[in-house]
């Protein structure tokens, strides 16, 4: 698995996320700057951090999903590579057009940082296929905006064809339908506002996130990008 790892302006879970794939994947993940333009021969898989890019101006994610290296990034899921938004690179995603509807300020107006009980909701995905449909896990949030909307068409798809990831059991954002990772039609791209890079080691709280960079160790039903 050769992973790479975009840092923004006002990243600042990128270090945390190429800590995590190093760690489950056992070899050095690529860092990029926004302003690149291409991204390295052979990648299988690109990751998009949390964070606060552009100070969330416009609206988090905005700006950061017209970064030089992110029509890159649409190319590359066009072609089957595999793509994680966590949190701010969830908002990426949907800002970029690779996933549909939109992450809003929280139901409460407040900044929500704790860990949360989660339900997987499927396993046909490269990045959900380690855990069972309907097992709960346990990953940590932390955002402002993370209240996940889209018109009921959009939900219903989302709802028909399987590509609702996980979903909060106690919902902390307000999200519709409690939605708490999406999936895109192909599933080669997820975004998702927990964090699973940071429940990757039992000496921060756990390690309920591993499964999910381990599950990508198997072999692609698509060949690297």
């Amino acid at each position: 698995m050769r992973a790479a790892v975009v840092t923004f302006p006002g990243s600042n879970c990128d270090r945390d996320l190429a800590v995590a794939m190093e760690r489950v994947f056992g070899r050095p993940v690529v860092r990029l700057w926004h302003g690149e333009r291409e991204l390295p021969a052979g990648l299988d898989l690109v990751g998009l951090p949390g964070g606060f890019t552009y100070g969330d101006y416009l609206r988090p994610g905005a700006i950061a999903a017209r970064s030089p290296i992110m029509a890159e990034v649409v190319r590359f899921a066009a072609r089957g590579g595999l793509v994680l938004g966590i949190c701010n690179g969830f908002q990426i995603l949907t800002e970029a057009g690779l996933l549909p509807g939109a992450l809003i300020r929280n139901r409460t107006l407040t900044f929500v940082c704790r860990s949360v009980r989660l339900r997987v909701e499927t396993d046909d995905s490269p990045f959900t296929r380690g855990y069972r449909p309907g097992q709960e896990i346990v990953l940590p949030v932390a955002h402002h905006d993370g209240n996940y909307v889209a018109d009921e068409d959009t939900l219903a798809r989302l709802e028909g064809e399987g590509r609702i990831a996980f979903r909060y059991r106690d919902n902390p954002n307000g999200s519709r339908r409690d939605i708490a990772g999406i999936l895109n039609e192909s599933r080669n791209v997820l975004g998702m506002m927990p964090h699973p890079e940071r429940a990757c080691d039992p000496l921060t709280g756990g390690t309920d996130g591993v499964p999910l960079f381990r599950a990508l160790l198997e072999p692609l039903s698509r060949g690297p990008a």
